[in-house]
């Protein structure tokens, strides 16, 4: 049996038996990158909390397939192939892989260091077949505080090294040398900045990027000698076309559903930058065009965020509004015009701080566009991103002292919807990580985890409930410097349909030695003494329709999944992409 399926400009046949066989085949052999990275690596950040991406590009850079990584990694990965293709183009050789993490050069943020390695064909050594890449956020790289996610930053030579293009392996020959330049030497240079702190720590996980993208090139390669090159890259383009054609009806049935082909939202950030949106839907194409005019000036501090990281939140979007099993990749994002306003938040000057923007504005965008198709209540929309640590350049003396970065997400309640209760205590949307065990927490670093528990009610009530925020609570057994990150702590994630709003979030400092507890704000940087603890307490998910609607929604089972205090889940609209694509 074969199927036709129509795009705009031809009709293209293909085997609906086949095309699923390459789907899972191109998702198997991300999964298998994935577990050579985790399997490999060595921090606490890859290792446990899985803070990486792995994916398959085409030639020309798109993206074909992935596995349920983090989405904020792989909506923007594509960048970062594109731009290192125009950049070297036929320069590339076999052996050489590329690293970087700029975000003029597709980068999300700078922890997130990625690394690219050119498929060549068995047969012609001058032919790219593929790419395989990896992203992977790193403890530190330097910059102005342990940990490299400063919550008050303003310029981002401050959130440690940039690194544009790399070559860290070049014909098969590792450039050790111009990795520690890059990573100590070069960040150190500016005032206030220190290099990377744990050099080998990095050095050993970006080895490890390197030899998972190594198993998917071999992967790869066998594919092809297993089907031959013409037919996997024709079913490679049968898989976009097919996602591209599931948007375009997702499109036509949401104008369907709204009764009108405009759709528009606004929500801001805690500082009151708005984020503003409108989605006009051409009803016959399926086509539309994504407008942010409206949307709030560069901002001082790091909420700013790269185009490829508000591309990737509409792309998740997306692929979270399809009802279909089908891959992430470059054919969701064909039937849609992004247009984004020069000098706004969301296409920042290649100066602009941009650490907080990868993880907490593209947590906004994603509630702005989901609010737009009213597809389902506000889930926490942050990660509450803590770090601390110790070591760097001494700013009296400027000597030098090896140490140490610490970082994590704490999960929150996602949002409820038309059917389902919110899940609590969960990472949601453009986050996919997981916690670390509170037994290797305390065995690698001087803390102990004092209270990990959900915060109860904080879910907004309705129909059916938003998901509960979580407490966590860490008490510090040496002097360190800690630093907090997070949004919702001045304005509450939205409820739908007459739901109730989640609450927002709080982060206290409790001083031991003064027995007193401090409402910090939702960023900050403090020099905590031993025995202080801090206390988290993330915001919880929206609730949606009117309450006692259908009772109080205790009885309706809980249908979103998630990553959080757990690993796998199946979900509804909420977090569907992170599970399945």
């Amino acid at each position: 049996m074969t199927v036709t399926a129509t795009s705009d400009s031809s009709k293209v046949s293909y085997d609906p038996i086949t095309l699923s066989l390459f789907s899972n085949r191109f998702m198997s052999i991300a999964e298998a990158m994935g577990r050579s990275l985790q399997q490999t690596s060595i921090s606490t950040n890859i290792k446990e909390r899985l803070d990486y991406s792995c994916a398959v590009f085409s030639p020309s850079g798109d993206l074909v397939a992935n596995a349920p990584f983090v989405p904020v990694h792989l909506g923007s990965m594509s960048w970062s192939v594109k731009y290192q293709l125009k950049l070297h183009g036929a320069g590339l050789k076999p052996g050489d892989v590329l690293l970087t993490n700029s975000p003029s050069a597709g980068g999300s943020h700078l922890p997130d260091l990625t690394i690219i390695t050119p498929c060549f064909d068995s047969t012609d050594s001058s032919k790219i077949i593929f790419f395989t890449a990896s992203r992977g956020h790193h403890s530190d790289i330097g910059g102005i505080l342990p940990g490299s996610m400063p919550p008050t930053s303003t310029a981002l030579y401050e959130e440690g090294a940039e690194i544009r293009s790399l070559k860290i392996v070049s014909a098969g020959i590792y450039n050790g040398d111009q990795v520690r330049q890059a990573l100590v030497d070069e960040p150190a240079k500016y005032p206030g900045c220190s290099g990377c702190r744990n050099f080998r720590d990095v050095e050993s996980d970006l080895k490890a990027q390197v030899a998972a993208n190594h198993k998917g090139s071999e992967l790869l390669r066998a594919l092809v000698e297993e089907y031959g090159l013409g037919t996997v890259h024709e079913y490679m383009e049968h898989i976009r076309n097919n996602a591209e054609q599931a948007v375009r009806g997702m499109l036509k049935e949401a104008v369907k559903k709204a009764g009108t082909k405009v759709l528009s939202a606004v929500d801001y950030l805690d500082d009151g930058s708005p984020i503003c949106i409108k989605i006009t839907i051409d009803p016959t194409t399926g086509s539309a065009e994504v407008d942010f005019e409206g949307t709030g000036p560069e901002l001082r501090g790091n909420l700013n965020a790269p185009i490829c990281v508000v591309h990737a939140a509409v792309i998740y979007c997306m692929r979270a509004m399809i009802g279909e099993d089908i891959p992430l990749n470059a054919g969701c994002l064909a039937p849609l015009d992004i247009k984004i306003p020069e000098g706004c938040l969301l296409s920042p000057s290649p100066v602009a701080a941009v650490c907080g923007g990868n993880v907490m504005t593209s947590q906004r965008i994603t509630d702005v566009v989901l609010r737009a198709f009213e597809a389902c209540s506000a889930s926490q929309g942050c990660c509450n991103n803590l770090t601390f640590g110790a070591g760097g350049k001494d700013p009296e003396t400027g000597e030098v002292v090896e140490g140490w970065g610490y970082y994590e997400t704490i999960a929150g309640g996602s949002g409820a919807g038309e059917g389902w209760n919110g899940t609590s205590g969960v990472h949601t949307h453009m986050t996919n990580t997981r916690i670390t065990d509170p037994e290797i927490l305390e065995r690698r670093y001087p803390v102990i985890l004092r209270e990990f528990r959900f915060r109860e009610g904080s879910g907004g009530a309705g129909a059916f409930k938003g998901g509960d925020g979580c407490v966590r609570s860490l008490q510090f057994l040496q002097p360190l410097s800690v630093s907090i990150l997070s949004e919702r702590r001045a304005r509450a994630p939205y409820g739908l349909r007459g739901g109730k709003e989640g609450a927002m979030g709080r982060n206290l400092w409790v001083k031991h030695a003064e027995k007193r507890s401090i409402n910090i704000g939702g960023k900050g940087t403090m020099n905590f003494g031993a025995g202080d603890m801090l206390v988290l307490e993330t915001p919880g998910g929206g609730g949606w329709g009117t309450p006692n609607q259908v009772g109080n929604g205790s009885e309706v089972p809980n249908t979103i999944g998630g990553q959080g205090c757990g690993w796998e889940a199946r979900g509804s609209i909420a977090d569907r992409a992170r599970v399945d694509f």
